[in-house]
């Protein structure tokens, strides 16, 4: 197996077509990794999420890492790590952008569901508010293995 570094146009091809990632924050010496759904535009990353530790946490300490793969096999993948700084899509500050993040996560099956699936279970019947962010992209690499 040979592994090389992506190109910057490479890591952005390879997020235009992501999905599920994985969003690193951390708070007090204390890094919490989670699953989001993500959809990448004019450098930014979009998500969904609801209120909960994540949020809180990026609140307090706004930077984030972003890892997402494409993996076909133990041979054969292409993964990408974004630094970047998170943002809150508050309404109606930022109406315009949650409708753009809206537009482009509907493109993504089931991309609701990793930020509501969980929060349904533990809130029941009550309303849950959704809410978007981005992460403006500070640098990113990548990797691509072949055999």
């Amino acid at each position: 197996m040979v592994i090389n570094k992506l190109s910057s146009e490479e890591c952005k091809s390879l997020l235009s077509k992501a999905g599920l990632a994985r969003l690193g924050c951390a708070l007090d010496n204390q890094p919490y990794v989670i699953p989001i759904y993500v959809a990448y535009d004019d450098g930014s990353l979009y998500a969904l999420a609801t209120l909960g530790q994540k949020i809180e946490w990026m609140r307090a300490n706004p930077k984030v890492c972003v890892q997402l793969d494409d993996i076909h096999n133990n041979e054969l993948w292409s993964s990408v790590v974004v630094n970047g700084q998170f943002q809150e899509l508050r309404e109606p500050q930022f109406s315009e952008e949650c409708a753009h993040a809206k537009k482009l996560l509907e493109a993504r099956y089931r991309w609701w569901q990793a930020a509501m699936a969980e929060r349904q279970m533990t809130a029941g019947d009550h309303l849950i508010s959704p809410l978007f962010f981005r992460v403006q992209i500070d640098s990113m690499t990548g990797l691509r293995a072949t055999p």
